[in-house]
């Protein structure tokens, strides 16, 4: 699996692991308080060679103490998939985010 966002890619589950621990804030509840709204899910397989791709719209929505519910973040997910010993499985997740608001309380740095 690859993940590629805004900075390097990560591949392999440890460095997605890694990534999402290094840039998103978690809280008292082991969460980081967001919800991630896919829509308009568009997807494509190609049974012959084993492979999918889709495209979908991504809404991040956040609520903290001192924050109210509000959309923090918009944008589109690409992904690929592949099909190994007769079962589906990611191999990629592009992530381009369109929009953005206030992500204080969501992302370090």
């Amino acid at each position: 699996m690859v993940f590629i966002g805004s900075g390097e890619p990560a591949e392999g589950a440890a460095a997605v692991e890694r990534m999402l621990r290094d840039t998103v804030i978690l809280y008292e509840d082991g969460t980081p308080r967001t919800h991630h709204v896919v829509s308009n899910l568009a997807v494509e397989v190609d049974e012959e060679s084993g492979v999918a791709t889709a495209r979908s719209c991504v809404t991040v929505f956040q609520a903290l103490p001192e924050l109210p519910l509000q959309v923090i973040a918009a944008g589109r997910y690409e992904d690929r998939f592949e099909r190994r010993g007769g079962r589906w499985g990611f191999v990629e997740r592009r992530v381009r985010i369109r929009l953005v608001g206030e992500v204080r309380g969501h992302l370090r740095g």
